[in-house]
């Protein structure tokens, strides 16, 4: 099936999400938490998947509310009023449960502090009610297991737009990866789709741009499979890393490397001084990659101009005005 003939939905990228982020009513006093930034912006590139975990191992809305309670490596889920209502083994059945049910997730968007669903820093107490340090929730860490590349963010981090525009860099990239390899797996496609990424790798990790670029030199001596498994997972590993404005300069300047032959002395120099403005937080990202975009499209080749790093996320969504 080409674009052409998808539906818009069918072209939206899935990604899971906290059903009381999508404003159904299923927190535990009958509430919900909607996300407008998600609902209101994201839905134009989502198809969000919502799920509630703890509904689905059987809890009512309205319900006693659970919290973690033990070891913070380790911590279970039980009830706060009633400490025998224990949900530690269901929760995490329904994260692998979802992991095998949605393989096709290229991201999940989780709500804050849950026991359940956070994905950092949710309290973890003591039986007696005293706080014991932080943990994830359970539905979210057994998840995260199962899929460990999924790129998983809380709704509230994606206020801040240096994380904001690092995850959904990586949803996008996943989703890449899953329409031009995995969904017609060879060496070539491997090859393409790390020759495009080079520079969004280099920018996130010059150590994942390393030794990835081993890894696909000798891939072709490795099983198919297991080349395309060892290079997704550390591809997306490498990509958790936030880029830099220094990492970025770095960028901006090996694509500046490939025009200076063919552009004039003054053009070189308005294009240097851009960066060197985006350097000393003058200007946003957007400015530098907005004049190399001019230039590239005159002069750039082909390979430069398939850079994912130039175009990681619909410009529409505005992630680079902002870091």
């Amino acid at each position: 099936m080409n674009a052409s003939s998808q539906t818009a939905e069918e072209l939206r990228i899935p990604i899971g999400i906290s059903a009381c982020l999508m404003g159904e009513k299923v927190r535990y006093n009958g509430g919900h938490k909607r996300s407008a930034y998600c609902l209101d912006v994201l839905s134009d590139c989502f198809s969000f998947k919502p799920f509630c975990p703890e509904l689905a191992v059987g809890l009512g809305v309205p319900r006693e509310p659970i919290r973690l309670v033990g070891d913070a490596a380790a911590p279970r889920a039980l009830g706060t009023r009633d400490p025998s209502l224990d949900v530690t083994a269901p929760l995490a059945d329904q994260g692998r449960s979802v992991a095998a049910a949605w393989p096709d997730l290229c991201g999940y968007i989780v709500i804050k502090g849950s026991p359940s669903c956070g994905m950092e820093r949710v309290k973890v107490y003591h039986a007696n009610g005293m706080p014991n340090g932080a943990g994830r929730g359970l539905f979210i860490e057994a998840l995260m297991r199962a899929n460990p590349w999924l790129p998983v963010e809380e709704v509230g981090r994606l206020n801040d737009p240096v994380l904001r525009e690092n995850f959904l860099t990586r949803v996008f990239a996943l989703n890449r990866w899953k329409q031009e390899v995995e969904a017609d797996p060879g060496y070539h496609a491997l090859v393409q789709f790390h020759s495009y990424s080079k520079y969004l790798l280099m920018a996130h990790s010059y150590e994942g741009y390393r030794i990835l670029g081993r890894h696909v030199a000798q891939a072709h001596a490795l099983p198919l499979h297991d080349a395309l498994q060892t290079y997704i997972r550390v591809f997306m590993e490498h990509m958790t890393h936030c880029a830099t404005r220094n990492s970025h300069v770095n960028v901006l300047m090996h694509v500046f490397g490939c025009l200076k032959k063919v552009i004039d002395g003054p053009c070189k120099q308005e294009i240097l001084a851009c960066v060197e403005q985006y350097h000393r937080g003058e200007v946003h990202l957007i400015v530098p990659l907005t004049l190399l975009r001019h230039y590239l499209n005159r002069h750039g080749s082909d390979y430069i101009k398939q850079q994912s790093y130039l175009d990681p996320h619909p410009h529409k969504l505005g992630l680079r005005n902002y870091i």
